[in-house]
């Protein structure tokens, strides 16, 4: 088993790139083993590394279909959609709120009062 060459921050060879820098420029890795990594150093913690693909041997990024089209529309608009109201929100509905801002702020039902004066 070979290491990996692994070059600083910002002085990697002309010819590699990272998987975001792939799909920017269209392309996709393909299969391809990581040909090499770099390393970006920080303080208090260990390096943050990304692994880089050779350009030569990126593939172009596979056309979407009507089908996977479809699939995301429908995903998109299910994280759109209320719970608890069923409305399209018109956003993303938080994860933390679990529901669409207006019905997350209104206020639920208040209990009935249990200490209720005898005549």
């Amino acid at each position: 088993m070979t290491s990996l060459p692994v070059y600083r921050w910002r002085l990697a060879p002309d010819g590699l790139a990272t998987r975001r820098q792939l799909r920017a420029a269209g392309l996709r890795p393909g299969g391809q083993d990581v040909a090499a990594q770099v390393e970006r150093p920080r303080r208090r913690s260990g390096p943050l590394v990304a692994f880089l693909y050779r350009l030569d041997l990126a593939k172009p990024v596979r056309p979407m279909t009507p089908a996977k089209h479809a699939a995301l529309a429908r995903a998109n608009d299910a994280r759109r959609r209320c719970p608890a109201c069923g409305r399209d929100a018109g956003y993303v509905i938080p994860a933390s709120l679990g529901m669409c801002v207006p019905c997350h702020d209104t206020p639920a039902s208040s209990p009935p009062d249990l200490l209720q004066e005898s005549s």
